[in-house]
């Protein structure tokens, strides 16, 4: 059921919000920069931790820094300079969600996603 091909809202979302872990990767993907788009021959990438990221929306945008955790359960990154303090007062890593960042550096020490990268060309 996950990923309908249905235009109403509720059965779009209803999809989005009952897919599967290995699906919710497709999720997190984000722009890569000009000059990574040239150098990988890749346009987006999926989020991994370790990636640097600028963030390009929201209160912490033009913050640039690496993912601290990426949450597929809620489709959310934790950026290194991003962070608020709670209400106990302590310091605490804010929720961004993946479109709305763009990754200034990949983390290739994965062999398998070099094989994503290559499979991913054009």
């Amino acid at each position: 059921m996950p990923f309908t091909t249905s235009a109403q809202p509720r059965k779009q979302r209803r999809s989005l919000y009952g897919a599967p872990l290995h699906l919710r990767r497709k999720l997190l993907n984000a722009k890569l920069t000009p000059e990574l788009q040239k150098k990988l021959g890749v346009k987006r990438l999926p989020i991994r931790r370790g990636d640097t990221v600028l963030i390009m929306r929201g209160d912490f945008k033009g913050v640039t820094g690496k993912v601290v955790r990426v949450d597929l359960k809620r489709v959310r990154i934790h950026v290194e300079g991003a962070t608020r303090t709670n209400s106990k007062g302590q310091t605490v890593y804010y929720p961004i969600h993946p479109s709305k960042v763009m990754i200034v550096d990949v983390d290739a020490s994965d062999k398998t996603r070099q094989k994503i990268i290559e499979r991913r060309k054009k």
